[in-house]
């Protein structure tokens, strides 16, 4: 439907002005002009995102339909809401609009144009419609856009519920995905990285009924075309580890994975910036600039960015369109992966920084998405906690995590690739203890699994996870490597590495039935 059809479709026959698919310097200028935000030294766009700094997962919905009870991964992926509640949501967003200006973002998300879908985004404030721009990919002057979008996200960010229990809803912010009706209800949160997860939920229930893999990770690809994949949880490194100098970035976050190879979801990156520097950190600190959006960063009085001021918020964010990066790939799309990595941010400190992963434990540990919720990126999360997140993206799937999985077995195996567990996390102690590692540390051990260094070294065999973990890496010092040896107390990582190994074994065995002997094995041996 479009803007004007949805409008109808909530009875509203005399809105405020509706402003269509502004260009980024008028959106820009909206949003100043209406309050919404201001400009930074860099030319970026700063705003701040209210009551709620990062998504509320205990808030996202979707609507019950006969069709999706057998396939939904109910409790994890969303809350059922049935369809009462959805016509009064509706009801009360149609009185809430009726005297609000209106903008309207009409695109693309999928590079690949036999899986893209057509989106579009209603939102209440301009810099929203900035930040959908931004991140998803704007019609070409060739592209014929179908009045008919596929889904319709609508934002009503200002928008807070006071009857919300009544609704079978769980707080005055929520996120509603109606399957049949191919929209998107968003409300009582300002936080724009609903709208991107949204769209990613969406493709999570799309693409694998066209026996297409949709992930949770980043991609760039080396000179030599060997392109690799980056998978993990907000704050555990994709998108910085994906933006390297010697290699072009694909894309930052969300990815579909074909019989062709691989395509990005999206146009922008939407990228965590706490303690962002030039030094450590050179892509992404240039990207930001005119018609990028910082979100809850400080600025000065004379308007530089303060990247290193977590009074708001510790989740941070910096959104800009993936040309913003030197050596991003414009197609977005590449041939299948060589080299796979499980990025885990350990607060426990007892994982190596680095093992190589046999296809039996890559299954094990894709299905337990083991890492730690970093500060900010959930609502409530103050500090590093232990999570396991099937498939590194539990919050946005649709079905159960072994659907996912067992596509990334059948699409790995006819293409030999190389699956590495990454810790970047802490080494030496735990949160509080040891330190986190250095991005310069984690580069030197992923370029030495690029370039194959790591694969004329010698290996140890972990005696608690099984894993191989490399006894030597260039740059990387050895000590590091064996993580028992890098903590100041043996005995104290004894007890810590128990603890987690008896974690990951409860939390895998709601998989049990439904995997091999060989990948239930693969677990970790609680010492």
């Amino acid at each position: 439907m479009d803007s004007q059809t949805f409008l109808d479709y909530l009875n509203i026959r005399h809105p405020f002005p509706i402003y269509k698919n502004l260009p980024v310097a008028k959106l820009i200028e909206k949003s100043i002009l209406r309050e919404e935000g201001i400009l930074a030294n860099n030319g970026a766009l700063v705003v701040e995102t209210g009551n709620r700094k990062g998504r509320s997962p205990k808030d996202k919905f979707i609507v019950k339909n006969p069709e999706l009870d057998k396939d939904v991964w109910w409790g994890q992926a969303g809350n059922p809401l049935s369809q009462e509640s959805w016509e009064t949501l509706v009801k009360q967003i149609r009185v809430y609009l009726e005297r609000r200006e209106i903008f309207v973002f009409d695109g693309f998300a999928g590079v690949d144009p036999d899986y893209r879908i057509q989106i579009r985004v209603i939102a209440e404030k301009a810099w929203h419609a900035l930040f959908a721009q931004t991140l998803f990919i704007p019609p070409n002057p060739s592209d014929v856009l179908s009045q008919n979008p596929d889904f319709t996200v609508v934002n009503v960010c200002g928008l807070s519920l006071e009857n919300f229990k009544n609704m079978g809803l769980n707080s005055e912010a929520f996120i509603v995905i109606n399957f049949p009706e191919r929209t998107v209800l968003i409300g009582g949160t300002q936080y724009a990285g609903e709208i991107k997860k949204s769209i990613f939920s969406i493709f999570n229930y799309l693409l694998p009924k066209k026996n297409v893999l949709p992930m949770h990770c980043s991609a760039n690809i080396g000179s030599g075309g060997d392109a690799a994949l980056f998978f993990g949880l907000s704050g555990t490194g994709k998108t910085t580890l994906s933006a390297d100098p010697q290699r072009k970035l694909i894309g930052d976050d969300e990815h579909g994975w074909t019989g062709k190879g691989i395509f990005n979801f999206e146009g922008g990156c939407y990228a965590k910036c706490i303690r962002l520097s030039k030094e450590a950190e050179p892509q992404i600190f240039y990207a930001i600039k005119f018609g990028s959006i910082l979100e809850n960063v400080v600025v000065t009085e004379q308007r530089f960015p303060d990247f290193n001021d977590e009074s708001i918020t510790e989740n941070t964010r910096a959104t800009y369109p993936i040309s913003h990066i030197e050596n991003s790939l414009p197609s977005g799309m590449c041939g299948h992966p060589k080299n796979i990595f499980f990025l885990a941010a350990d607060a426990f400190g007892v994982l190596p920084p680095i093992a190589r992963l046999s296809p039996d434990q890559a299954m094990y540990h894709f299905l337990s998405g083991y890492t730690a919720k970093l500060a900010g990126t959930e609502s409530g999360i103050l500090k590093p906690v232990t999570t396991f997140s099937a498939c590194f993206g539990a919050p946005f799937l649709v079905y159960h995590p072994f659907a996912y999985a067992h596509m990334l077995g059948q699409a790995m195996q006819p293409h030999g690739t190389n699956i590495w567990l990454v810790n970047t996390g802490w080494n030496g102690g735990g949160f509080g203890l040891g330190k986190r590692m250095k991005i310069e540390v984690t580069r030197a051990l992923l370029n030495a699994a690029l370039d194959e260094t790591l694969g004329k070294v010698q290996y140890y065999s972990d005696p608690v996870f099984g894993f191989n973990v490399p006894l030597e890496c260039p740059n990387v010092p050895s000590k590091m490597l064996n993580p028992k040896s890098a903590w100041q107390d043996p005995a104290a990582y004894d007890r810590s590495i128990k603890e987690l190994a008896i974690r990951f074994c409860e939390n895998f065995k709601p998989f049990e039935d439904s995997v091999t002997e060989q990948v239930k094995n693969s677990g970790p041996r609680i010492p």
